[in-house]
């Protein structure tokens, strides 16, 4: 493969064997600061490379070239035993690994990230934007910033500049900031304190389906003291955190029937039942007024925080007026919890809901189905399968036929109400305990590399697989969040903040340098 791409500067690059002593950490962020200071340019033009290539589940061939460009950077990096691991199934893209190997290093880190990227709908992107065409813009969009030309080569980037395209923050800057980390060590002649592994997953977005099946095929090579999840945004405030658990993740499709052709609203309404409205009336009684889901046992085999994971939710900053005031609404749900509370309970949220036609080419119709998605977010305690069959019965409680096939002509004539529910691959929740002795020198490191003190958390709000590594590994894990929390995460126009990929970048370096 030809790597024309590469700036010069990524070359030749030193491996661990060559490397200096271990820096105190004030050397090393000041070290990986200048360096990254001197090579801004070199960095955004191989990030820029990198999102230009579709990855996207349903474009194999883009995420097997997202994947091979991704070794070819380590491998220019002098990361060793680069390879593509293949899962036993056929067809699922590759999983990038590689090494570095710290002689006298009595500890491993794996530094873990995705490099697919959820689906895309180009025509919601703003004009100017194209998910897989990367582009630099002044700041926000959705807050007055404007496109911007690439700058000159010997100009200097704004750290408030951000980057437009899919991937931009969830999660290539993953990928982007933990080998950036590691290159600004060895261009800095700076030695890791632990030996390093490299997992870049192709599936995430997917919900992980064949990862368990990966880790246990090479589960020798993938042995651990610790992951290091690089995905998701940093704290609302701006502030660095680290996260100790995650909530997992089911998704619901559910399809209500109506007539089998679509009627005359005229000549057909009051007579002929509406699908639409008898979605609208089933999600309704889902959750109560405060956004409480109202499906039975929903809650009750939730595991609670313990003490000090209660201390930490306490010292989490206060940020909910100004959110409130930046996202456009008056009343937030929960019954006054703050954010970070509702974040360590199970939620039901409804992600997309279609029936017929609305504005320009609405119709007077009575539609034949209406459809909606939903979003199972679960917490310690809860298992996805038992959650969708709460749902279940709570859906044949509203006087529901279920059905997980096409309903039959047979099953239309007998029952009222039809249902097709269809539920997505899920995983549970992971939480590490805050007292493991390895996650405290985690949060010393990452303080190491900001004034602000970190922000602790027990909880991602989002989903990650990591319970398939306690359960396939037995190893712990933590998340370091690098991206801007107003980044678009699975939305149209997502975007990474230039400052957040050079804060990420000394985030990872200072993680491979922990004491």
């Amino acid at each position: 493969m030809k790597n024309v791409y590469l700036p010069g500067c990524l070359l030749g690059i030193v491996v661990a064997g060559l490397l200096l002593a271990a820096a105190p950490p004030a050397a090393v962020l000041r070290k990986v600061r200048q360096y990254r200071q001197g090579h801004e340019q070199a960095l955004l033009a191989e990030y820029l490379h990198l999102l230009a290539i579709p990855s996207v589940a349903a474009d194999s061939a883009g995420l097997r070239q997202t994947a091979t460009t991704i070794a070819e950077m380590m491998r220019q990096r002098g990361i060793t035993n680069v390879q593509l691991l293949a899962a036993p199934t056929p067809g699922v893209p590759p999983t990038v690994y590689g090494e570095v190997r710290v002689p006298g290093a009595t500890r491993t880190l794996v530094f873990y990230a995705h490099y697919d990227g959820q689906p895309v709908n180009a025509a919601q992107w703003a004009p100017g934007l194209s998910p897989f065409k990367p582009v630099l813009a002044s700041g926000s969009l959705a807050s007055g910033g404007h496109l911007l030309p690439l700058p000159a080569p010997t100009a200097p980037l704004s750290p408030d500049w951000r980057i437009y395209a899919r991937g931009s923050s969830d999660d290539k800057a993953g990928v982007m900031t933990i080998l950036t980390g590691y290159q600004a060590l060895a261009q800095s002649g700076i030695k890791p304190t632990v030996n390093l592994k490299f997992f870049f997953e192709g599936e995430e977005e997917r919900g992980s389906p064949h990862l368990a099946e990966v880790l246990r095929k090479y589960r020798t090579a993938l042995q651990a003291d610790l992951w290091i999840i690089c995905d998701g945004p940093v704290h609302q405030s701006g502030r660095k955190e680290v996260v100790f658990g995650v909530r997992g993740d089911v998704n619901l499709g559910l399809t209500v029937y109506g007539p089998k052709r679509p009627l005359h609203s005229g000549h057909y309404g009051n007579w002929a039942p509406n699908p639409a409205l008898e979605l609208a009336q089933l999600l309704a009684s889902m959750k109560d007024s405060t956004g409480r889901v109202r499906v039975a046992g929903f809650y009750d085999d939730v595991v609670p925080l313990t003490a000090a994971e209660q201390a930490a939710v306490r010292r989490v900053p206060a940020v909910e007026p100004a959110l409130q005031q930046e996202l456009g609404f008056a009343r937030p749900e929960g019954q006054g919890q703050s954010l970070v509370e509702l974040l360590n309970q199970p939620s039901l949220n409804i992600n997309g809901l279609r029936s017929a036609n609305v504005g320009a080419q609405a119709a007077n119709v009575i539609p034949t189905t209406a459809e909606a998605m939903l979003d199972l977010r679960l917490v310690l305690g809860n298992d996805y399968q038992r959650q969708l069959a709460k749902v279940e019965r709570h859906i044949e409680r509203q006087g529901f036929f279920v059905t997980h096939a096409e309903p039959t002509d047979v099953e239309r004539a007998q029952h009222a109400r039809l249902v097709r529910l269809e539920p997505g691959a899920g995983y549970n929740a992971q939480r590490t305990p805050l007292d493991l002795p390895l996650a405290r020198q985690v949060v010393q490191a990452v303080q190491t590399t900001t004034a602000e003190p970190v922000v602790v958390l027990p909880t991602l709000g989002g989903s990650l697989p990591l319970y398939v590594f306690k359960q396939e590994l037995g190893t712990p894990t933590l998340t370091v969040p690098v991206a801007n929390y107003d980044n678009n995460q699975h939305a149209e126009n997502e975007n990474i903040r230039l400052g957040n990929l050079w804060d990420g970048l000394e985030t990872m370096a200072a993680l491979m340098t922990l004491k």
